[in-house]
């Protein structure tokens, strides 16, 4: 991995693990403390890094330079103690004898603990979301712009507003109780689902960078089964999503980092070591008898699991996706029903159902049109080919779109 692929990676997998850490020792009223230490640190990283090479442990050398840094912001603090502490709201900085602890262990509880933090019924689930994109997950703000389909402008005035109504609110960083933990875990859960489908689903061509991002979401599944009170059917339900997923991750883009669409996938690049994982966490979600998206959208994943491609498999894929619409429709679970609707029924019938969708902005939408109408009729699959190039973000997708329409 190059330098220039270096920062980007470690930002992505170690910005949060530092602000978590740092806005656990400060608490929110200095979150942008925090976060100011965390950027210089990285910033350090990159002008060092350029005359004199990365080190031969870059995560150990950033830990040692957030350490410093914090270090020396709590020694100025310490100078005008007398000043600063009246105006100090929440948990005020005082001393620096204790270096920033950036254990394992502390590292994780300060993850969990934040994530909790942040999921407060106090601000918007939205708002909720993206300031866990954020500080948790390392998300610059293009990027949760694009998650939510908004623009920069909006997206920090919303992070802004949270963070001041937190602050206001006095929120500590801790494990909230036994009864909120359930009115919370959904947000987490989907912060966590947002970044994996960043890695899985991004435009972004560095094969790497979207693995650890699919892996990093995963990783922070897995600390919520670890602890007794997160352990819960929905949680297993999520992670076992996200194995199921990633074992054909390999398959989903070609040499010319290409997206192969299913039917054409090498099932020979298929993980089957993680779809034993999947199967596992499947298993452990089927406890108690609340029944959660995760859990339909799991089961749609170990299906598509599974080589054969016979009726009964897309029957009971059609079924799930009926059940998951009944459960939390959306326009994209609404999109890929249709799929499943064509490879169970008929193109015809599907054709009908997509395009009642009217996905306009989506290039898969267009793209799934010119793969369903392919072979009934050339000019319709044609142009929608030619709809979804237009939409199009990346290289490899316009590439893809092209040669289906070079084909016809």
């Amino acid at each position: 991995m190059t330098r220039q692929q270096l920062i980007p990676h470690l930002f992505r997998t170690e910005y949060r693990k530092i602000v978590a850490v740092l806005c656990k020792r400060f608490g929110f009223d200095q979150i942008e403390i925090a976060e100011d230490i965390a950027s210089d640190t990285f910033l350090a990283a990159t002008q060092s890094w350029s005359y004199g090479g990365a080190p031969p442990n870059p995560v150990a050398w950033l830990y040692n330079a957030a350490k410093n840094k914090a270090k020396n912001y709590l020694q100025r603090e310490s100078t005008f103690e007398a000043k600063v502490a009246p105006q100090l709201v929440g948990n005020p900085v005082t001393g620096y004898e204790n270096e920033l602890d950036l254990s394992p262990q502390n590292i994780s509880d300060s993850q969990l603990q934040m994530m909790f933090a942040i999921c407060q019924p106090v601000i918007p689930v939205e708002a909720q979301v993206g300031l866990s994109l954020r500080i948790l997950c390392g998300f610059g703000i293009d990027e949760i712009a694009e998650a939510f389909l908004s623009n920069k402008e909006t997206i920090n005035k919303r992070l802004f507003r949270a963070k001041e109504k937190l602050r206001q609110e006095k929120i500590k960083i801790e494990f909230p109780g036994l009864s909120e933990i359930d009115a919370r875990l959904d947000t987490v859960l989907t912060t966590i689902y947002l970044l994996f489908s960043e890695g899985y689903y991004s435009v972004n061509q560095n094969q790497t960078l979207r693995k650890d991002l699919c892996l990093e979401a995963m990783r922070l599944c897995t600390m919520l089964t670890e602890h007794e009170n997160t352990n819960q059917p929905q949680v297993n339900a999520l992670l076992s999503l996200m194995y199921f997923h990633s074992s054909r991750f390999d398959a989903r883009i070609n040499r010319n980092g290409e997206l192969v669409l299913y039917d054409e996938q090498d099932t020979s690049l298929w993980n089957y070591e993680l779809m034993a994982k999947g199967a596992y966490y499947f298993h452990k979600a089927a406890a108690g008898d609340r029944l959660s998206k995760y859990h339909l959208e799991a089961g749609i994943a170990w299906w598509n699991t599974q080589k054969a491609d016979t009726k009964e498999k897309w029957e009971n894929i059609l079924q799930l996706y009926n059940s998951l619409l009944q459960l939390a429709y959306s326009p994209v679970a609404a999109l890929n029903r249709t799929y499943a609707l064509a490879k169970a029924n008929s193109r015809e019938e599907a054709i009908i159902e997509a395009e009642k969708l009217k996905l306009v902005n989506n290039q898969f939408y267009f793209a799934l049109l010119g793969e369903l109408y392919t072979g009934i009729d050339r000019e319709k699959a044609v142009g929608n080919f030619k709809a979804a190039l237009e939409l199009a973000k990346s290289p490899a997708d316009k590439q893809t779109m092209q040669r289906k329409i070079d084909a016809l």
